[in-house]
């Protein structure tokens, strides 16, 4: 009897030795495949100042852009965001194309604006405007604009509307469809 007790608790040593070495491995293999994730996901954010971005927001090539200005720290900026990727998914084959300018502070792109941009996964065009004189660039996109944000231009060619204010993805589309 002292002989089967023993074997017995030889085998429940070996066997939970045996799962802790394997949940070392599977620990091990994590943080491997997260470091490798993270190393592809790895980019470099498009950086301008306001005389870099203004080709973005002046093309005349048929194509109608939707640009929205907006920053990680700001809510109803990100509450729509989804909307923008959404308009993005749908209208990409219809010669549509989504911009996002982040407004975030150049000191918070890889703190901030870099894991909220895989986060969420954004497959919109992300651009940083980095300009330090809001006050000479933010009439040249609109002269009806406070510099508040959430703003968004949508124009084809010639064709512009401003808005200052946050969207639903309806209001968005219909908006859209006017071009």
């Amino acid at each position: 009897m002292k002989i089967s007790a023993s074997v017995f608790l030889a085998i429940i040593l070996l066997s939970c030795n045996s799962k802790v070495e394997q949940k070392a491995v599977d620990k091990t293999d994590n943080v491997a495949q997260n470091e490798a994730e993270l190393k592809t996901q790895d980019f470099d954010l498009e950086v301008y100042d306001f005389e870099g971005l203004s080709p973005l927001l002046n093309k005349t090539d048929g194509k109608t852009y939707v640009i929205n200005f907006w920053a990680t720290w700001c809510a109803p900026c990100v509450k729509e965001l989804p909307y923008f990727e959404k308009l993005q998914a749908n209208y990409n084959s219809k010669n549509v194309e989504v911009i996002l300018v982040s407004l975030d502070f150049p000191h918070q792109y890889e703190t901030k604006l870099k894991p909220f941009i895989k986060t969420h996964n954004l497959k919109s065009k992300v651009v940083v405007l980095d300009d330090a004189d809001a006050n000479s660039w933010i009439p040249k996109v609109s002269e009806n604009w406070s510099g508040s944000i959430p703003a968004t231009i949508i124009y084809k060619n010639n064709k512009r509307g401003f808005y200052e204010q946050s969207f639903t993805y309806d209001e968005l589309e219909n908006e859209l469809q006017k071009f």
